[in-house]
């Protein structure tokens, strides 16, 4: 099958998933109350799904990737080249995700590397988007690592989009603030519950549940936590214990140098700056509102221009 066609049919799959998921997050959650639109919505949606995706996409595949296979091209060595396609994701996914067990775990107990990750766990309402937060350069280390072996290997073109979706699909299961039981297939497959736990403001959950995709890792090295109740559903008891910046390019500054978000309005240049959304998403409302009053108005006015006919 074409690469082209089977972008279609992952990303097809992919909108069917995110539309049941959320579907399943209004009719079953895990925490009882969580907006749609919660806090940091439209940041994480704009900024990390659609604008830094794409650009990062471009980096890693085109000047990362690239290069890395003018250079080291190992695809004459038939490793995986004959492989059956489903043999080849099934290896990926395995592959990746342990490294990503090991990173992840990392990145917990070393102070720079969690400069990069804390932004993940910043999300103090968890839902199906809050897997899509991630810094650029926790993105350009796990992705370049994903994909690179894929492509120098010579594995079969589909299993990038194939395996990219999965990884998505994945990713918007165990952030996805629903209500799930697999039984015994949680000891193999990563879930909501575990990985919620993950994001909970606990000390005791600080050094476990680092799988993504395969629980199998945290139960095998012995990181597993599933105390067999909720976190709760207070602010406190989920996301980081230290305040953290709303807006995405101060985010990522923060992790190079710490600061006090709101001492920072103090700044004429930085208040104008910060309040530009808020005051545009304002703009906007009201131009909405206003629209909707004309129509209803000239909705009115037609309505009594045929009921006057009528009357004649």
């Amino acid at each position: 099958m074409h690469q082209l066609n089977v972008v279609a049919i992952t990303t097809s799959i992919l909108v069917c998933w995110l539309i049941l998921i959320i579907t399943w997050e209004r009719v079953s959650p895990y925490r009882k109350g969580l907006p749609f639109f919660r806090e940091g919505f439209w940041v994480d949606l704009v900024w990390y799904t659609l604008i830094q995706s794409y650009f990062l996409k471009i980096i890693i595949f085109d000047y990362l990737i690239a290069p890395l296979k003018s250079h080291f091209d190992w695809s004459h060595s038939q490793l995986v080249h004959n492989w059956p396609v489903w043999v080849q994701v099934i290896f990926f996914l395995f592959t990746h995700d342990l490294y990503i067990y090991f990173f992840h775990r990392f990145q917990h107990s070393n102070k720079i590397f969690w400069r990069i990750h804390e932004a993940h766990h910043s999300v103090k309402q968890v839902d199906f988007l809050a897997g899509a937060r991630s810094h650029v350069f926790e993105i350009i280390i796990n992705q370049t690592i994903e994909f690179a072996p894929i492509i120098l290997l010579g594995a079969n073109p589909v299993v990038v989009p194939i395996k990219a979706m999965l990884d998505s699909m994945f990713g918007i299961f165990i952030h996805a603030n629903i209500k799930v039981n697999l039984g015994k297939l949680k000891y193999f497959f990563n879930t909501p519950s575990l990985h919620l736990w993950h994001h909970a403001n606990y000390q005791e959950v600080f050094h476990a549940n680092f799988s993504t995709k395969f629980s199998v890792w945290d139960y095998l090295f012995g990181t597993a936590y599933d105390p067999g109740h909720e976190p709760g559903d207070r602010p406190e008891n989920w996301g980081l214990f230290y305040d953290y910046p709303r807006d995405y390019f101060l985010q990522h500054a923060f992790s190079v140098k710490r600061f006090d978000e709101r001492n920072l309005l103090k700044y004429g240049w930085f208040k104008s700056y910060y309040t530009l959304r808020p005051r545009l998403i304002k703009i906007l409302l009201n131009q909405k509102h206003k629209f909707i009053s004309l129509c209803t108005s000239l909705n009115n006015g037609e309505q009594q221009d045929i009921n006057s006919v009528k009357h004649q």
